[in-house]
C-alpha cells in the first residue's frame, strides 16, 4: 500500500499570544524546583512566595467550610466584600462600600480583567512587576515605561509623570503603582503619593494602587493613594503576600463609584470566565480582613521578621561589591552589578540575562534580571530574599517577640548564604 505523506496541519494560532513568554517568576520557580531534583544546591530567591504558614484560624476556618459547594456571587461573597471594607476603614481610612468591591481568583486575573474592562494605554514605573506588561502585550494596549532611579529610592517623580502626560494629553492613561514595591522594595510616603496624585488629578489618569504588600510595610506605615485621589484610584489587595496564601489564589478590587461602569464591565467579565472563587475560600479568608488578635500578631511578627532579612540582606549585598537600596517593605531589593561590567564582558557576559545564568550556573543562587521588570540596560536583579524557614521563626518571635533578626539568626541563612556565594563568584571572576 502506498501511504501519501500528510501534509502538516496549519494550527490557527493567536500570534499576540505567542510572542509573549511564560511569566519569568513562574518559569524561575519551575526551573529551580526541577534542578533541586536534579540534586543542584539551589537559593531560590527567584519567586516571591511568602515564607509563612497560613495563619491557624484561616486553615481550621477552610476545614469547616470545605463542604461548601454552591456557587458564590459573581462579585463576590457579600460577607466577605463587608470584612474588606471594613478592613479598608481601619487599615487605610477609606471609606469603601462592599457593592465597590470585586473578588476574584487572585490579584493577577482581577489586573487582566481591569485592562481588558478599560481602553487605556499602560503606563509604568521602570521597574514594575512582571505581568503588568505581558497582560497589557496580551490584550493589544500600548505600554508607557516612565524611568525611575536608584538616587529617588526607585520611586516615580512627579516630573517624570508629569513629562509622560503633557506629551501624551488626549490619551487615556492606566498607571499602576504598587507599594510596597515589586521588585525594589520602595514605599511612597505620605507627601510623596499626595503630589503623584495633584498630576493624576490634574491629567485625569486612572491608578490602579497595587497594595498587596501593605502590611508588609517595615515600620506599618503603609498608605494608599486613594487617600488623596479617590475618584480616579482603584485599590487592590489579597491575602497571598501578607498572610501567606498565594496558593488560596484571592484576591479584590475596590472601585470607587465615580468608576462604576468599570466595575460593571469587570463583573460581566467574570461571569463569563472564572464566574467565581472558591466557595470554601471565600468563606474561610473572612477572617484574614477582621483584625483579629491573632491576625494582627501574625503580622507584626511576619513584618518583623522581613525587615530584619531585607535590611541585613541589602547590607551584606553591598558588602560583597553588589550596589543596593535599603528595601521599606515586603519581599525584594534590587541589585545593580554595573560596578563589575568591565570584568563581564571579559567573560562574555553583556547583560543581566547572562549574568543571572552564570550565576545559577556558578552558584545555585536563582535570580531574575532586571528586564523583566522593565530595566532593559544595565546589570540589575531582583532578590526575592524568601529562602528562609518562615515557619520555625514565626513561631519563634510569636513566643518571645523581642527575639533578634540579623545576619546570624538560624533560620536565615539560606538567603545570607546567597549572598556570600555571590560575592565569592564576582572575586574569582
Amino acid at each position: 500500500m502506498n501511504i501519501q505523506p500528510q501534509p502538516q496541519r496549519s494550527i490557527p494560532l493567536n500570534t499576540r499570544i505567542t510572542s509573549v513568554p511564560k511569566s519569568a517568576t513562574l518559569a524561575i520557580n519551575e526551573k529551580s524546583k526541577q534542578l533541586q531534583l536534579e540534586g543542584r544546591d539551589i537559593i531560590r530567591l527567584g519567586l516571591g512566595q511568602s515564607p509563612f504558614p497560613v495563619p491557624d484560624s484561616m486553615v481550621a476556618h477552610l476545614q469547616d467550610y470545605a463542604a461548601a459547594k454552591d456557587y458564590m456571587a459573581v462579585q463576590g461573597y457579600l460577607p466577605l466584600r463587608e470584612a474588606i471594607a471594613g478592613y479598608l476603614a481601619r487599615s487605610e481610612g477609606l471609606d469603601v462600600d462592599a457593592s465597590h468591591i470585586i473578588v476574584g481568583p487572585g490579584s493577577k486575573e482581577l489586573f487582566f480583567g481591569l485592562q481588558m474592562a478599560l481602553d487605556c494605554d499602560l503606563v509604568l514605573p521602570a521597574p514594575s512587576w512582571v505581568s503588568y506588561d505581558p497582560q497589557a502585550r496580551l490584550l493589544a494596549r500600548s505600554v508607557h515605561w516612565l524611568p525611575c532611579r536608584a538616587q529617588d529610592g526607585w520611586k516615580l517623580t512627579p516630573a517624570t509623570l508629569e513629562k509622560h502626560c503633557e506629551q501624551n494629553k488626549g490619551r487615556r492613561q492606566l498607571l499602576i503603582l504598587n507599594s510596597p514595591n515589586n521588585p525594589s522594595g520602595a514605599c511612597f510616603s505620605e507627601q510623596e503619593l499626595k503630589d503623584l496624585a495633584q498630576v493624576a488629578s490634574r491629567y485625569d489618569v486612572i491608578v490602579l494602587s497595587d497594595e498587596i504588600y501593605s502590611e508588609l510595610h517595615y515600620t506599618g506605615e503603609h498608605v494608599s493613594m486613594a487617600r488623596f485621589y479617590p475618584k480616579g484610584t482603584i485599590v487592590s489587595n489579597g491575602i497571598s503576600k501578607w498572610a501567606g496564601a498565594g496558593g488560596w489564589r484571592l484576591g479584590f478590587l475596590a472601585i470607587p463609584d465615580s468608576l462604576k461602569p468599570v466595575l460593571d464591565n469587570m463583573i460581566t467579565i467574570a461571569s463569563e470566565t472564572y464566574t467565581s472563587v472558591s466557595a470554601p475560600i471565600q468563606m474561610a479568608s473572612i477572617g484574614a480582613f477582621e483584625g483579629s488578635n491573632e491576625i494582627v500578631d501574625y503580622i507584626r511578627a511576619c513584618r518583623r521578621i522581613m525587615r530584619g532579612v531585607g535590611l541585613n540582606f541589602s547590607a551584606m549585598l553591598r558588602d560583597n561589591g553588589i550596589d543596593t537600596v535599603d528595601p521599606q517593605g515586603g519581599f525584594y531589593c534590587l541589585g545593580d552589578f554595573s560596578t563589575h561590567r568591565e570584568k563581564f564582558l571579559q567573560h562574555g557576559i553583556n547583560n543581566a540575562e547572562k549574568m543571572c545564568q552564570s550565576i545559577l550556573d556558578a552558584t545555585g543562587v536563582a535570580l531574575l534580571p532586571g528586564a523583566d521588570f522593565g530595566l532593559r540596560q544595565g546589570f540589575f536583579v531582583r532578590f526575592a530574599f524568601v529562602d528562609i524557614d518562615g515557619h520555625a521563626l514565626l513561631n519563634r518571635v510569636l513566643d518571645d517577640p523581642s527575639t533578634m533578626i540579623d545576619s546570624h539568626t538560624v533560620e536565615l541563612q539560606r538567603s545570607f548564604e546567597a549572598a556570600r556565594r555571590l560575592g565569592d563568584w564576582l572575586r574569582g571572576l
